[in-house]
């Protein structure tokens, strides 16, 4: 038990460490956690073999990730970027497979150990690039969003190189014993992929197939029928440790199920947080899984670190980093290529090229199986693995350089686009879309000065064939909003179609800029009162009035006098105001609506009170003071036209 302590204190107090010195110095934490692996590792000797079993539990952590990256994509949008995720990330792995090939061919390796090698170099680091990018807030880039889907698409293609390196073995090597490279197997438990436990082992081919898709059915089918009433049920408990702990037990099963039909459990729990995407649970289950995910991928990159052997470093020095820099630049080259094919702007280009130009623990996996299947003699495989291990290193290095060279020459660039602004604007305008084109024609018909940002090129150049004026650009980016006039500005209008992004902007907005009024679309009550949390000034619910017109307007259909339609159309519009004040004493951003009874319960009263109210204010006389259904005073009425 002390030595147990002992590790884990170790382990804690570097990573306690040397991680906020390293934000402190802007290098990430990403880095701060390779570095105090490197530290209590290779240099001081403070951790010894233990760290490579340790590193076999912390991969979970990449499962985890995978798992909460799910929960942020919709079904829809995992369709919508189907083109990337085949056309890109197929591109990129078959692309850079052929590269590194014809290289180690050039080098005199046999074809079978050539193509190993491009596999095992074709995969990128999951957990570095997806940690890094949600660290810097680039994930919702355009080369975050391509380098998503390549890195899905890397996790799937680690099934068929899985199937294809047994096919690889080398006949000179056959014979000589499995081993292993840092005690990976393919299951990243150390041992042979799975050994003890396999639903597949034995099965001939077609019945191989069945399984696997029955397994992935299942996740499918059980996330989304049998996810709801277990939660549920739990939820009922009132535990929050019960509900944490069956937010484990999802997990940890989805992957032990993949695990035993030879599947990523990385790609079975992404599926199962696309399922549960749309979930009223979802939150809660982001805010249990989250501080076990950070945890073990903080733990996974120490361990990373403190796996690099500073021997086999030394005694090849040059070769061993000449190795290195080479697959991430013949890695850069082909994701540059394929940035410009596919039409990414030059940061998101520089973005997607560096942030995957490097080998991923994915790669561990391989080596080690390739091991296993005599597909690679053990020398080269222990210098493959110090490469391996030495580009995740150099990754936050990249993002550096990122941030250094692309993003500040982009925003200078940025700032010198909006210093030719024609003018800076009363009123500013993020978002251009449905809503924000009708706020905008109204202003502009009435004489106000606008300027209109907008993220979508396509939508600039539609709106400047009908002579609207816009410009491009990210509002939610403090540098443009300064260019575009918000220290002069009277208001601005938030209408852009990110959530998250526009409850941000209100918030630097009230911050940076308290005098400017803050007016903002909201998509529904729950995204109203984050709004109203974050210190907007005004917020509406784009349908509400939409849908309110509608009413009236079949109100009317059915034969109800129209001064009674709008009498009770400003009688339910008053009460759903206060409904909605009221209701926000009780609201909380960490409860689901849903699961908060107190929220549910005044609604309730809240709704059932509404057909009274209405029906009792039919019966009063007519207020005289509603001047939109009440003549003007006879005197003024002889002298309107005066």
């Amino acid at each position: 038990m002390g030595g147990l302590l002992f590790q884990a204190f170790i382990y804690l107090c570097a990573a306690v460490i040397a991680v906020p010195i390293a934000k402190r110095l802007g290098l990430g934490s990403v880095l701060g956690y390779l570095l105090a692996g490197i530290v209590i590792g290779p240099v001081f000797g403070l951790v010894g073999s233990e760290t490579r079993e340790i590193q076999h539990f912390a991969e979970f952590g990449v499962v985890m990730m995978l798992f909460l990256v799910g929960l942020e994509v919709q079904p829809r949008m995992l369709w919508q970027m189907r083109n990337r995720l085949l056309g890109l990330g197929g591109l990129q792995v078959v692309a850079t497979v052929g590269a590194i090939m014809a290289i180690a061919l050039l080098l005199g390796m046999t074809w079978q150990v050539a193509l190993t090698i491009g596999l095992i170099f074709s995969l990128s680091s999951t957990a570095i690039v997806l940690q890094s990018l949600n660290e810097k807030g680039l994930s919702k880039t355009e080369g975050g969003r391509a380098s998503f889907s390549v890195l899905l698409f890397q996790d799937i293609a680690v099934i068929p190189m899985l199937a294809l390196i047994p096919l690889l073995a080398v006949p000179e090597l056959v014979g000589g014993g499995a081993e292993s490279i840092g005690g990976h197997g393919v299951d990243g438990t150390g041992d042979a992929p799975h050994a003890d436990l396999s639903l597949v082992a034995g099965l001939p081919g077609w019945a191989h197939a069945l399984v696997v898709l029955g397994a992935v059915a299942a996740v499918l089918l059980g996330g989304h029928y049998l996810s709801r009433p277990m939660f549920r049920f739990i939820a009922a408990s009132r535990l929050r440790e019960i509900f944490t702990a069956t937010a484990l037990l999802l997990v940890i099963g989805i992957g032990l199920l993949m695990t035993l039909v030879d599947l990523s459990p990385a790609l079975g729990t992404f599926l199962a947080g696309v399922v549960l995407a749309n979930s009223e649970f979802r939150h809660e289950l982001e805010s249990d899984i989250e501080p076990f995910k950070g945890l073990l991928l903080g733990l996974f990159f120490i361990t990373v670190g403190a796996g690099i052997d500073f021997d086999i470093l030394f005694g090849d020095f040059a070769i061993v980093i000449g190795l290195t820099l080479g697959v991430i630049v013949v890695k850069g080259l082909v994701l540059y290529a394929l940035a410009r094919l596919f039409r990414l702007d030059i940061a998101d280009r520089w973005l997607f090229t560096l942030a995957l130009a490097q080998a991923g623990e994915f790669g561990f996996v391989l080596l080690s199986f390739s091991l296993q299947n005599q597909a690679l003699p053990p020398e080269l495989a222990a210098t493959l693995s110090l490469v391996v291990a030495l580009s995740m290193l150099l990754t936050p290095g990249l993002f550096i350089l990122y941030d250094l060279f692309v993003l500040r020459r982009s925003e200078g660039s940025s700032e010198r686009q909006a210093e030719q602004f024609a003018d800076t604007g009363t009123v500013i305008i993020a978002g251009i879309g449905r809503f924000g084109q009708i706020v905008n024609r109204l202003l502009v018909a009435s004489g106000v000065k606008t300027v209109v940002l907008d993220h979508e090129a396509e939508m600039i150049d539609m709106l400047g064939k009908f002579g609207v004026k816009s410009y491009y650009g990210d509002a939610s980016r403090p540098d443009l909003l300064h260019a575009a006039g918000i220290d002069g500005a009277t208001a601005i209008v938030i209408a852009i179609d990110d959530r998250e992004r526009s409850v941000e902007m209100v918030e630097h907005v009230r911050r940076n800029h308290p005098d400017v009024t803050i007016l903002a679309r909201a998509f529904d009550v729950n995204h109203l009162y984050l709004l109203n949390k974050a210190g907007v000034d005004v917020a509406v619910r784009e349908m509400f009035d939409a849908s309110l017109e509608l009413g009236k307007e079949a109100l009317k259909a059915i034969g109800m006098h129209p001064f009674k339609v709008e009498r009770m159309s400003q009688v339910f519009r008053r009460h759903d105001q206060a409904g909605i004040d009221s209701l926000y004493e009780l609201w909380d951003e960490n409860i689901e609506v849903s699961s908060n009874k107190a929220y549910l319960s005044r609604a309730r009263e809240h709704r059932a009170t509404l057909k009274n109210l209405m029906e009792t204010d039919r019966l009063q006389l007519h207020d005289r003071s509603e001047r939109g259904w009440t003549p003007p005073p006879k005197h003024l009425a002889e002298h309107a036209d005066d």
